[in-house]
């Protein structure tokens, strides 16, 4: 049989171990309904401004597509036959970009095409213009950089 002093110490410490891992719980489930909540709102915020700025950017693109037709339109030989070419397909990727579809696993790859894509088309007109939102920090510019 066991000693009433004894019994009484180990319902206190099962008690104490009892209220730890209950406080434990409570602090970890407030902290992931908190977590949870802040999350969805950051998450809401970045997608919004990185959303924005590729709209911008492809908006950008199809400024000077829709200003390089214009011109084609007024002069067909304003531009080399190769550049016109070029200003076709830049124009059919800007129009095939996955705006509504964030999830497209994609995206990233066809704005590298569209960024490409209009630089050639820059090189060939002798000209140098270059879309100034976006950060000078790219993947690109990395890789350039770095060779």
């Amino acid at each position: 049989m066991e000693a009433p002093t004894a019994r009484l110490l180990t319902d206190f410490l099962d008690s104490t171990v009892l209220l730890e891992q209950t406080q434990y719980e409570e602090g970890f489930k407030d902290g992931y309904r908190d977590g949870v909540a802040s999350g969805k709102e950051e998450g809401r915020e970045v997608g919004l401004k990185h959303g924005f700025e590729v709209g911008e950017e492809l908006g950008f693109y199809r400024g000077c597509i829709e200003v390089w037709k214009s011109a084609i339109m007024i002069d067909p030989n304003s531009f080399s036959s190769r550049v016109q070419k070029r200003i076709g397909q830049l124009a059919e990727l800007a129009e095939n970009y996955p705006l509504f579809q964030p999830e497209n696993q994609n995206v990233q790859e066809m704005m590298d095409s569209i960024r490409l894509n209009f630089k050639i088309i820059s090189v060939n007109m002798g000209v140098k213009l270059e879309y100034e939102g976006r950060s000078r920090t790219s993947k690109q510019d990395l890789e350039d950089i770095v060779v």
